[in-house]
């Protein structure tokens, strides 16, 4: 089964929530006319996580999109939405067309910061990321920085092994800033393509973590100059709204640069993607429909709104 197939598969239950509670396949004029049709699109918007002010943004955006069929309007308009660059976006809206898809994700430098809370899937994504990478020809290194959690750290290292990936670890209940240390240090000797440091996700309390975050950005900075370039946050989509929360609780301590949104096949909210881009102004950089190391990809906003609608691409 080719990425688009699972994708599709991945997106079924926020398909059904989308297509089970609004009649898409009207005239975009018709429906207007008909109250009951543009309030079960707003209800099905808002139950597939949508959130309630990009709701009503894609509301205007197919009036002013006008004639045609009313699920290619919505297409268009979560199209839209999905748009991280508000630049681009405007381009959008006065009907040009720049591509936002892209098949290929590059971090800025050499260092990502992976966080998030427990249990998103933070070890087993950034496990996949290396693999991606590797598969690409780049050469990569692992720190468990996730000192605090039990055999995290013995789990990082089991997918190092399997992966053929070095990591580094330290103590459990350690500090993770040194492992961060010696790690961004060893990647900066050796020569490393790039170097995903797992984090904590949970300390005794939000502030305790979010300042253990900001010293880990510090000595990483500290041991090699310049990174950590990138942070991405892993967002468990089944938490949906809450998930969202968390990731502006983040973003507002440790800015972000992108997010990997995980576990979209088994959630009919998958509609949380459109308020993570509008609403932190952060790009998602791969989504993840399975266990399988080839069910996380880079995220293709134009492929996912096909597959959301079941829609063929053009070849």
């Amino acid at each position: 089964m080719s990425w688009l197939d699972r994708l599709r598969a991945g997106l079924g239950k926020t398909r059904a929530q989308l297509s089970g509670t609004a009649d898409l396949g009207g005239d975009v004029q018709a429906a207007f006319t008909r109250m009951d049709t543009i309030e079960d699109l707003e209800y099905a918007l808002i139950a597939a996580d949508v959130g309630r002010a990009a709701t009503e943004e894609i509301i205007e955006d197919i009036r002013r999109i006008g004639g045609g069929n009313l699920q290619d309007a919505l297409m268009q308009a979560l199209t839209l939405q999905l748009e991280p660059d508000a630049r681009r976006a405007e381009f959008r809206k006065l009907g040009f067309a720049p591509e936002v898809g892209r098949s290929r994700v590059d971090p800025k430098g050499h260092v990502v910061m992976v966080i998030g809370v427990n249990g998103v899937g933070k070890t087993t994504t950034i496990a996949k990321l290396g693999q991606y990478y590797m598969e690409r020809g780049r050469s990569v290194m692992f720190a468990a920085g996730d000192t605090f959690r039990a055999a995290a750290g013995a789990q990082l290292g089991v997918w190092g092994e399997r992966l053929g990936v070095p990591v580094v670890q330290g103590p459990e209940g350690g500090d993770p800033a040194a492992v961060a240390f010696d790690a961004a240090s060893a990647r900066k000797a050796r020569g490393t393509d790039l170097l995903l440091i797992d984090t904590a996700g949970r300390l005794h309390n939000k502030h305790n973590l979010m300042e253990e975050l900001k010293k880990v950005q510090r000595v990483v900075d500290k041991a090699d100059p310049g990174e950590p370039t990138e942070v991405w946050l892993v967002l468990d989509a089944v938490t949906g709204q809450n998930g969202l929360q968390q990731a502006k609780k983040f973003h507002e301590s440790t800015p972000l640069t992108g997010v990997v949104v995980t576990k979209l096949d088994g959630t009919a909210k998958g509609g949380i993607l459109v308020p993570i881009v509008r609403e932190l102004g952060v790009p998602i950089k791969f989504i993840g429909v399975g266990e399988q190391a080839g069910d996380l990809q880079p995220f293709d906003s134009r492929d996912f709104v096909r597959a959301l609608f079941d829609v063929q691409l053009p070849q």
